[in-house]
């Protein structure tokens, strides 16, 4: 009895021991575990290409091989016909170079060999009359303006505004243009010529470059109200003239109209013949 005694007390010492630290508690009722959402893949950002750089083909002065060339160009037509030593030493080239480009331009034609070196050629020629700023603009005015030098007697020109100057787009001369000359081929600052005033008038606010006078807004209204700009002998002794704008479908005028005479003229009884021809040619630009 002992005996058994002590095995009961040693079981349940047993059991007290291994008995769990919290009360029992029934089972809950079974939920299958959800299936974890994977993670996706991030696209990985594709290496953009590059741009390759451009190769520069140098002309051995420290700048490209077409701006070589067009500075060759450029000095030919400063100086009309020069030789390779005067040309080289504009445009700052070595001479090798300078002689290597301007034989590449006569063989296009560009440039053309003369007496006392080089000169412009007559593909340049060609390529320069296609140039207009306004589609049509030469078409619609040559008719009307040899018309207009015809009766007035004076040289007329189409005039256009371009990197703060104006230029002549279009030269008709006249009968008796005598040494009048194209006045305005090398470019103006705008405001000191007929034709280049109606520009900048008619483009206000958006004036070209350029230091303007102290009374140009109100000489540009007076411009805007009459439709009109005077020259009387301003830029050159013996040379007045008289200049309207010819208007596009909107916007700034694309270009003036202007004739060129002498001071013996009365510039005010040639306004009414010259605007006329402006409108003749304004409405050829609204018709396109």
């Amino acid at each position: 009895m002992n005996h058994q005694r002590g095995a009961t007390a040693t079981r349940t010492a047993e059991s007290t021991e291994r008995r769990p630290d919290h009360p029992y508690e029934p089972q809950a009722r079974y939920v299958a575990p959800q299936p974890q959402p994977q993670p996706q893949p991030q696209p990985q950002p594709q290496p953009q290409p590059q741009p390759q750089p451009r190769p520069q083909v140098s002309d051995g002065g420290g700048r490209s091989v077409l701006e070589g060339a067009f500075a060759l160009l450029e000095a030919v037509e400063r100086v009309e016909e020069a030789g390779l030593t005067r040309l080289a030493a504009e445009c700052g080239l070595p001479k090798t170079t300078a002689y290597r480009l301007l034989e590449q331009l006569v063989e296009l034609g560009a440039v053309e060999r003369s007496r006392r070196g080089y000169r412009m050629g007559p593909r340049i020629f060609r390529l320069g009359q296609g140039w207009q700023p306004y589609p049509g603009l030469r078409a619609a005015a040559r008719a009307p303006a040899r018309h207009l030098a015809r009766i007035t007697g004076a040289s007329v020109g189409l005039n256009v505004l371009r990197e703060g100057q104006t230029l002549v787009l279009d030269w008709t001369p006249g009968e008796h243009a005598g040494a009048l000359g194209r006045t305005l081929d090398s470019g103006a600052w705008p405001w000191f010529t007929a034709a280049g005033k109606v520009l900048v008038a008619g483009a206000y606010p958006r004036l070209p470059l350029g230091p303007l006078p102290g009374s140009w807004r109100r000489e540009a209204e007076a411009i805007r109200d009459l439709g009109v700009a005077f020259d009387r002998e301003d830029v050159a002794a013996g040379v007045c003239c008289v200049a309207v704008p010819v208007r596009g479908p909107h916007g700034a005028p694309p270009a003036s109209l202007s004739v060129v005479t002498d001071p013996a003229h009365n510039l005010d009884r040639l306004v009414g013949v010259v605007q006329q021809t402006a409108r003749t040619i304004s409405a050829a630009l609204r018709g396109r």
